[in-house]
């Protein structure tokens, strides 16, 4: 009696994640003739360091430093 063969499963091609645009244009809004700041910059480090824009907080890369979000 021949064995029963195994269910196939179809190959599919997985779908790519989008990478999210990154760099210094993501930093910088342009408005009109006027360009401003998407995220704050950090109290310690001064002008040029920008927070990381999380959930409930924003938080500096090069010191660490956090500051929550009001809700």
């Amino acid at each position: 009696m021949p064995k029963p063969e195994a269910a196939k499963t179809e190959n599919k091609p997985k779908e790519k994640a989008k990478k999210k645009a990154s760099g210094v244009s993501v930093l910088y809004k342009v408005e009109g003739d006027k360009v401003s700041r998407a995220r704050p910059t950090c109290e310690r480090c001064g002008p040029g360091y920008f927070m990381a824009d999380h959930d409930s907080r924003y938080t500096c890369g090069h010191c660490g430093f956090t500051r929550y979000k009001q809700k």
